[in-house]
């Protein structure tokens, strides 16, 4: 997939456009000095990470103005979605130092002003208030990722996770220790993936 096809496929302005490619350009230039997504998905990216990202936004609610990226590493879903829900304020939490400092040059050269970038671990991040929403791609097994989220949701925050084969595993170890609602939404980059929606979340009393 060429940057112009990702533009074409998710029918994002041309302002928007202007931004992801200069997340492109950092992108490329700190992959060259540091591992931040496997060599061998860059000639694939627009559609293994650009693409796999964006895919999320119009599962969003329009209504959500807070949304919380969980380790976001190089910005997959995060910075994405900061580019293309600018009316929503978007935090990235990563604990990694170099990571970190990548998303904030990021962010900068995209002008996204709707965006923070938290560095530290997410069990010690304390938040104004719940985030409407969570999301975390490639971080975890969904029962550790529902305890991350659980420190710092709200009574109406949604998850969305992107998550691969493993996902029905996943699912039957979580449910172990939480309630919850899920809807399950087939990936448009994978025949393996699946994103999975979750709300009303919450511990299983033992």
């Amino acid at each position: 997939m060429t940057p112009e096809e990702f533009a074409a496929e998710t029918g994002v302005s041309r302002e928007t456009f202007e931004r992801f490619k200069a997340m492109d350009r950092v992108l490329t230039e700190w992959s060259a000095r540091h591992n931040l997504i496997a060599r061998s998905t860059m000639e694939s990216r627009w559609s293994r990470h650009y693409l796999d990202s964006a895919q999320l936004v119009p599962l969003i609610p329009p209504a959500a103005k807070s949304i919380v990226d969980l380790g976001s590493g190089a910005g997959f879903p995060g910075l994405v979605i900061a580019a293309m829900r600018p009316d929503a304020k978007v935090t990235l939490i990563e604990s990694t130092g170099k990571k970190a400092a990548f998303l904030q040059a990021v962010g900068a050269a995209m002008e996204l002003a709707n965006l923070k970038v938290i560095p530290a671990r997410i069990e010690s991040v304390k938040l104004p208030a719940p985030p409407d929403v969570i999301t975390a791609r490639a971080l975890a097994r969904l029962d550790k990722l529902l305890a991350y989220g659980a420190g710092i949701q709200g009574k109406n925050t949604k998850y969305y996770f992107l998550k691969g084969q493993d996902v029905e595993a996943e699912l039957t170890e979580a449910t172990k220790s939480w309630h919850m609602d899920v809807i399950r939404h087939q990936s448009r980059t994978s025949p393996d993936a699946t994103i999975l929606e979750i709300g009303n979340l919450a511990r299983v009393r033992k």
